[in-house]
């Protein structure tokens, strides 16, 4: 039986590195497995897996051209986070022309298909406050939101590249979260933000709220947006929504917590906070989770309607608590 072969962009990446691990205990001895990394990426995960590593950046469309040569499907996992406004170019180049690179080599490969990651940043939001579908209209505000902006233009070249006859799935996860303790790769800032509030050192409130869901669930996700999404298609993969309030209220439940009454953040609290983010991440050349935009965008309560992956993926999401136990145990 001929194997599939598959090629995944950000392969040693907090997802990418789990869309591996899912790959293989699920299809192992039926695929050829393909990881693309750059030069400087830490490949320790890679060690001893049933895989071939092949260096090449998605900012670089010879390397994607060779990359895919003889591939089936691409998962592009590959991506940049960041809420700071120093990263914007960046955020441009990495996610949009990083994006187009990856449809034009699958186009150029003959890939069969492409299973982007994208985000809930890149969907838009509702009037009244409701719970927001893949279809729902993106704002004007949203463009001043450099992530937000470039996960909405990336998903454009998705669509550029159905036009073009090719097979594409985009996936919409909310804050992805959790930790599988059989992955060395499974770290992520979020995490390490709901450590902070777990032990008692991130006090401060906002007043928004948004989506979340398992890192395990997202690679799942994934595979189900292979085998049975459709071409054109978004879809969200949220497990909960949650305001913060809610958050740390569960989280103060949890066994163990040190976390205690939150204060809400003043606005000139969150613009003196969000400006010496700013300016780390300037000086740093590091993305910052503290920033204007990513606290001007917490005091938003945005809600996801999860329905279409539930429905036409089949994804059952894991427990909240549970996803939580993995991050702090």
């Amino acid at each position: 039986m001929q194997k599939s072969s598959i090629a995944i962009t950000g392969a040693t990446g907090y997802i990418g590195s789990q869309v591996i691990l899912t790959l293989l205990s699920k299809f192992g001895p039926e695929l050829s497995c393909r990881a693309i990394v750059r030069e400087s990426s830490d490949c320790s995960f890679l060690e001893n897996l049933p895989v071939e590593k092949v260096v090449a950046d998605i900012l670089d469309p010879l390397a994607l051209d060779e990359a895919f040569r003889g591939v089936d499907t691409v998962f592009h996992c590959a991506g940049l986070i960041s809420y700071t406004k120093s990263s914007r170019r960046s955020l441009y180049e990495t996610n949009v022309e990083g994006t187009r690179n990856v449809v034009n080599a699958c186009l150029a490969a003959h890939v069969s298909k492409l299973v982007m990651t994208s985000s809930i940043a890149a969907l838009g939001v509702t009037d009244d406050g409701s719970p927001a579908s893949e279809s729902a209209t993106f704002k004007d505000w949203q463009h001043r939101n450099g992530y937000m902006e470039a996960k909405y233009l990336a998903e454009l070249e998705g669509l550029r590249g159905v036009a073009e006859g090719l097979d594409v799935v985009m996936l919409n996860p909310g804050v992805v979260i959790g930790t599988d303790h059989g992955n060395r790769a499974s770290s992520s800032s979020s995490n390490g933000v709901l450590r902070l509030i777990y032990d008692g050192k991130l006090p401060l409130l906002p007043s928004g709220g948004t989506g979340f869901v398992d890192v395990r669930d997202v690679a799942e996700a994934h595979i189900a947006a292979w085998k049975k999404g459709r071409s054109g298609e978004r879809y969200i993969v949220v497990a909960r929504n949650f305001s913060f309030r809610e958050l740390f209220e569960h989280i103060r439940d949890l066994e163990g917590s040190r976390n205690r009454n939150a204060l809400s953040i003043p606005p000139a609290a969150g613009f003196v906070a969000g400006l010496g983010g700013e300016l780390w991440s300037l000086f740093s050349g590091t993305p910052s989770f503290i920033s204007l935009e990513s606290l001007r965008l917490s005091g938003k309560l945005l809600q996801y309607d999860n329905s279409r992956s539930l429905e036409e993926l089949g994804i059952r999401y894991r427990d909240f608590s549970e996803t939580l136990m993995t991050i702090i145990t």
